[in-house]
């Protein structure tokens, strides 16, 4: 059974070092948030389950770059909007877009597949990701996301994203408008 937890957990013994240092990067910003403990998310469908007890918007978090690999973006957006990359590309003005290498989510974000998370910007202290979010997230009263592991999901309020988390984080919010596709019906 899922349970609603309020901040960081009590007993840090056997968890990663990098979700500690999301709660004590939070605490320090005096975010209030709250937990969930869960099995290792991979799918959105997973991430269905836990929306239920978490009440937020969950984010579907993509880790992109340019054809050349020398710009990076993470991606936040609905988890039930279906992404194509032509419509982020056009409001960037990069000509391609594509999935970024795992090893580069692991040096700049220290996060990995599955894992991926706003709360990597944290350990971006060059500022080599540029944080897009889009509009329908910002709509929201509260976020959901992982603390940097996927066996926990944490939210806060999306005011607290935007006026404390994101500043502290040292980077800038580009905010896009990503449409929502109907799903193809398929006909038998």
């Amino acid at each position: 059974m899922l349970e609603l937890l309020n901040g960081r957990p009590a007993d840090t013994t056997g968890r990663m070092e990098k979700e500690i240092r999301t709660y004590d990067f939070l605490d320090h910003l005096g975010v209030l948030y709250q937990r969930i403990d869960h099995e290792a998310v991979m799918t959105m469908e997973v991430c269905a389950e836990i929306d239920e007890v978490l009440q937020a918007t969950i984010c579907k978090n993509l880790f992109l770059c340019n054809r050349q690999e020398t710009d990076f973006y993470l991606l936040m957006m609905p988890g039930d909007k279906k992404f194509k990359t032509k419509d982020l590309s056009a409001q960037l003005g990069v000509a391609r877009l594509s999935f970024a290498k795992e090893c580069y989510m692991e040096e700049f974000l220290d996060i990995t597949p599955g894992s991926v998370s706003v709360m990597g910007l944290m350990n971006d202290k060059e500022q080599r990701v540029r944080l897009c979010v889009d509009e329908e997230v910002l709509t929201g009263s509260e976020i959901g996301c992982h603390p940097c592991i996927n066996t926990a999901s944490i939210k806060f309020a999306t005011k607290d994203f935007i006026e404390k988390i994101v500043p502290a984080m040292g980077h800038e919010m580009t905010v896009v408008k990503l449409p929502r596709y109907e799903e193809a019906v398929n006909e038998m």
